[in-house]
């Protein structure tokens, strides 16, 4: 009788175990590895669109890998004229964790709006690059905003924005353009680690310093919006379930030093 108690104590241990491991696979968002998007050597993989000039030109290069960051820079703008930027990675993804790290450093450029000073911005669920208008301001897209403070403007960082787009939360649709996230304020010049966990139409998570700090749905095609009756042609319907991943250029000076991606399973 000792030795089959033994043996079942050693039995249950070996089970507690494999459970155990197994809620730790599953809590930290499945099985997926995470993989490099932006390789710290170049560009490769990655589309930029710039408004007013065709997709694949670089203006200014304006988007640039040095020492082994992806650079956005203005020094070849002389006033910044609403030419906003995005660089597109070449895949559509659906269900994912996205981590990237950024600072902003120096001036806006001269001719850059207000609102866009330590702004950018990582697009999710987006459009491709080839079906934008050639003067078209932004992907639509989610915008998971990027925002630095200090002693001019203290903003919360991880809103949300919705260009040509809407979401739902707390089972309201929302109309707003932008919403605040919960967030501390984050100043200075240092990198900050940010993460995006998307599922599909399901439900997305803003997450900075391990912190979620907002939470949304159902994100969607707005109506409203004058890239809706292409878009939802091409995306086969109003509900986003996937879409391209883009960075921003909006006027002010950032880098990005890891751009990493871990797919999920549905």
């Amino acid at each position: 009788m000792r030795k089959i108690t033994i043996v079942m104590v050693i039995i249950v241990a070996f089970i507690s175990l494999v459970s155990c491991n197994q809620l730790n696979k599953k809590s930290a968002g499945g099985d997926g590895e995470w993989t490099e998007l932006f390789n710290g050597k170049d560009l490769t993989g990655w589309t930029v669109k710039i408004k007013g000039y065709d997709v694949g030109d670089n203006f200014g290069n304006t988007f640039r890998v040095e020492d082994g960051v992806m650079k956005v820079r203005y020094d070849a703008y002389d006033s910044l004229r609403n030419r906003f930027g995005h660089i597109f990675y070449k895949d559509v993804f659906s269900n994912y964790k996205l981590r990237v790290e950024y600072r902003f450093l120096d001036n806006q450029c001269p001719g850059a709006p207000e609102w866009a000073y330590r702004n950018s911005g990582i697009m999710i669920h987006g459009q491709t690059p080839e079906s934008m208008e050639k003067d078209q301001d932004f992907p639509t897209s989610i915008e998971v905003q990027l925002l630095g403070s200090d002693s001019l403007v203290q903003r919360t960082n991880l809103n949300v924005c919705t260009p040509g787009t809407n979401i739902v939360m707390d089972g309201k649709l929302i109309l707003d353009h932008c919403t605040n996230s919960s967030s501390p304020f984050f100043y200075g010049d240092d990198w900050v680690t940010v993460e995006v966990e998307v599922h599909g139409n399901e439900v997305i998570h803003h997450i900075v310093n391990g912190d979620t700090v907002l939470t949304y749905n159902q994100p969607q095609l707005d109506d409203r919006d004058p890239t809706y009756p292409k878009l939802v042609e091409l995306n086969g319907g109003k509900m986003l379930s996937k879409g391209t991943i883009s960075l921003q250029s909006e006027g002010h000076p950032c880098e990005f030093r890891k751009v990493e991606i871990q797919v999920l399973e549905d």
